[in-house]
């Protein structure tokens, strides 16, 4: 049986940061020194789950979200039916149908969507996933270079 020692993920350290703007700027400058990024990883340790409260949910918010949702759709059908139109007011109405429909299913949709929550969750937010560090991780045989570019590099900022 042999045995070998594994690498971890993506190589190894170069370079560690506390935002993700901060690792994206320390890759960039490698590049901007012609160091080969395609040996390059970025990988986000300790991460959790932020999710923002953005309003309150409501019957009118449910279907109005809905409605517009529809619309699009609505909008995206009748023109491809009026593509098809024999004539321009044919092609007028095809759109306007297909608007009419997505508005009157998406506003349906919405409110059986919310009805099917049940009062559970009555609040609309935004979710974002975030991480405590950034490593910029390098293939093993580049990890000299790159960590010699990025301390002249931290040096300067």
């Amino acid at each position: 049986m042999s045995m070998s020692v594994s690498m971890p993920l993506g190589g190894v350290q170069v370079g560690s940061y506390d935002s993700y703007p901060q690792a994206q700027a320390a890759v960039d400058h490698l590049s901007d020194e012609k160091f080969a990024v395609e040996n390059v990883t970025i990988i986000g340790s300790d991460l959790r789950m932020v999710e923002r409260v953005t309003g309150r949910l409501t019957w009118g918010r449910a279907i109005a979200a809905g409605a517009a949702g529809g619309i699009w759709w609505g909008l995206f059908v009748g023109l491809l039916l009026g593509i098809f139109a024999p004539s321009g007011t044919s092609w007028v109405s095809s759109v306007l149908t297909g608007l009419l429909f997505g508005l009157v299913f998406g506003a349906l949709f919405g409110a059986m969507g919310y009805a099917a929550t049940r009062g559970k969750r009555d609040f609309t937010s935004t979710s974002q996933i975030t991480a405590s560090r950034y490593d910029v991780m390098c293939d093993p045989s580049r990890a000299e270079e790159a960590r010699a570019i990025l301390a002249r590099w931290s040096l300067r900022n």
